[in-house]
């Protein structure tokens, strides 16, 4: 055994921050998504950009995992929806198949699509969840219907949170954890 753990101070800080960040997301754009729209979408960015952030900056499989289970029982615990259990077992999902390029999401165009395809899945997977599950609705609506919407907001996460992961990229930041 070298000492070293699979999860440094920084990693287990970050993951913090992306848990207080999926908490303020959830509860502020899933509601506002709601009273709007009566549609999921906000709910799927908060957490679906939330979870491509976190598994950008540290690289790792499990952090966008606690991110989503973390972050859901602290939702749960102030009084925030049901639903948020979906998404927990999701960012499980999302974790899994990141494990198809190593949890690296870099401007190379395969690591985008991986991080867009795993981001879409995930976020169809949310929707059967929480439809099936959470609102007790049928296989075909919940198929069609309230997944698709699912799938739209997992879409628009990926088309906010790629385009600025290549720009942090382009930026270095990712140089800053390292450095540190």
């Amino acid at each position: 055994m070298n000492g070293k753990t699979y999860f440094t101070t920084i990693d287990i800080a970050l993951t913090s921050v992306f848990c207080a960040l999926w908490v303020v997301l959830t509860l502020t754009l899933g509601r506002l998504s709601f009273q709007l729209l009566g549609l999921p979408v906000l709910h799927d960015f908060a957490a679906f950009f939330t979870l491509l952030l976190i598994t950008w900056i540290t690289g790792k499989f499990g952090t966008a995992s606690l991110v989503g289970l973390i972050g859901s029982i602290l939702v749960l615990l102030v009084g925030g929806p049901l639903p948020v259990v979906g998404f927990a077992a999701s960012a499980i999902v999302f974790d899994l198949l990141m494990s198809a390029n190593h949890h690296r999401i870099y401007r190379k165009a395969y690591n985008m699509v991986v991080a867009a395809l795993a981001t879409a899945i995930s976020a169809y997977f949310a929707g059967v969840v929480i439809g099936i599950f959470v609102m007790n609705q049928t296989v075909e609506w919940t198929l069609t219907f309230w997944s698709g919407w699912h799938l739209i907001g997992g879409i628009i996460s990926a088309t906010v949170a790629l385009p600025l992961i290549g720009i942090l990229e382009k930026a270095n930041v990712r140089k800053v954890k390292v450095a540190s």
